[in-house]
């Protein structure tokens, strides 16, 4: 009978539509045979936690339509798989990273820093391991939105500890400096200072490692761009013209070193009045989507112009931890979810699946 069930449950998830990402849900999850007291077993491509139960609920109707034989969505497990996907231009993946995801803007000032964090945060609530390396030298503020500070630790004097914050493994300039001091390097300087923050961080089996790009497009980002092993980047902007003009050489620089673009997250797209309730497009209305069809990108999503996305990041306590049930926290974890489903769509690592061969003159 198990062998009934599991291609029951097999060809059912041809027909379901993941709700996570919208995609066949064959195309982002597996039936795998199982020996403990649950019948079923489902493996998610991409952490989805929040979806897990619609998903059981589904397969469970599917299967007892399909064999006859009344399945409870309690018998079906699930849980979550993910693997290390193909990075640009043949560099090695970091030690304890499987997959790094670039989180750009090509401009300042759209809470590009407060979406990476918070998207971060939403992936481990979906169930993965997630870090965030501060890439914004001159400017680090991943340390205040995390709520942590001081050195970190080093236990052979070569390498660091990443600092911890809501659960997030994270690393930053701001941690090696005073905080008032200003960074005067200069472009070689500062690459090299990410370049040591990204390889000499003993980074703890991590599923994502979401890189905070500082703004701009120039040499530095396009250093960053080429020498960090990227899964994928997703482009911040805000619907306004002129942070779409940034937002497009940003995109266009990753395509470059083909860097597949995972998406694109529009901030401050609506604005609600706390006193009268009113609606308004301050910075403009459909810039991001715009941009999605215009270069075949995904829309990832859409998050507004609210007060308190600014003051919990500001209390180091961002909003999908300080308001975990609250409506902003919901938008963020949906947009990660598709981000990620996005990365379990691209080409899989493949270097550790082969031998290495060496030729000798005998």
């Amino acid at each position: 009978m198990a062998s009934v069930l599991h291609s029951a449950a097999s060809a059912a998830l041809l027909s379901l539509t993941d709700p996570g990402s919208g995609l066949p849900l064959a195309k982002v999850a597996r039936i795998v045979s199982t020996d403990n007291e649950k019948p079923l077993s489902l493996v998610f491509a991409y952490p989805c936690a929040e979806n897990h139960e619609q998903v059981a609920y589904a397969l469970a109707q599917h299967v007892s339509q399909a064999t006859g034989q009344t399945i409870d969505a309690s018998a079906i497990q699930i849980s979550t798989q993910v693997v290390a996907h193909a990075v640009q231009g043949g560099l090695k993946l970091l030690p304890g990273v499987k997959n790094v995801i670039a989180i750009a803007s090509g401009k300042g000032g759209v809470e590009k820093s407060t979406t990476t964090v918070n998207l971060a945060l939403a992936l481990a609530a979906e169930g993965a391991r997630v870090g965030v390396l501060d890439a914004d030298i001159y400017g680090p503020s991943i340390p205040t939105m995390l709520g942590v500070e001081g050195k970190p630790e080093t236990e052979d004097g070569k390498t660091m500890l990443p600092k911890v914050g809501h659960g997030l493994q994270t690393n930053s300039i701001g941690f090696l400096i005073d905080k008032d001091q200003a960074m005067v390097w200069r472009g070689p300087m500062v690459t090299q200072a990410l370049d040591q923050l990204l390889r000499q961080t003993q980074w703890q089996d991590l599923d994502y490692l979401l890189v905070d790009m500082p703004p701009g497009t120039g040499d530095i980002h396009l250093s960053l761009a080429q020498r960090v092993p990227l899964t994928g980047a997703v482009i911040v902007t805000t619907p306004q013209e002129i942070a779409l003009m940034d937002a497009r050489k940003g995109l266009k620089m990753f395509e470059k070193v083909a860097v597949p673009i995972l998406g694109i997250v529009e901030n401050m797209g609506l604005h609600l009045c706390s006193n009268c309730g009113h609606m308004e497009h301050i910075f403009g209305e459909g810039g991001g989507e715009s941009m999605s069809q215009t270069y075949g990108v995904p829309m990832l999503g859409s998050l507004p112009l609210n007060i308190a996305i600014r003051e919990h990041a500001d209390a180091g306590v961002p909003s999908v931890v300080s308001d975990p049930n609250g409506p902003i926290a919901a938008l963020y974890r949906q947009i990660a979810r598709r981000m990620a489903a996005g990365v379990s769509q691209t080409a899989k690592d493949m270097s550790g699946k082969f031998p290495t061969i060496v030729v000798q003159n005998t």
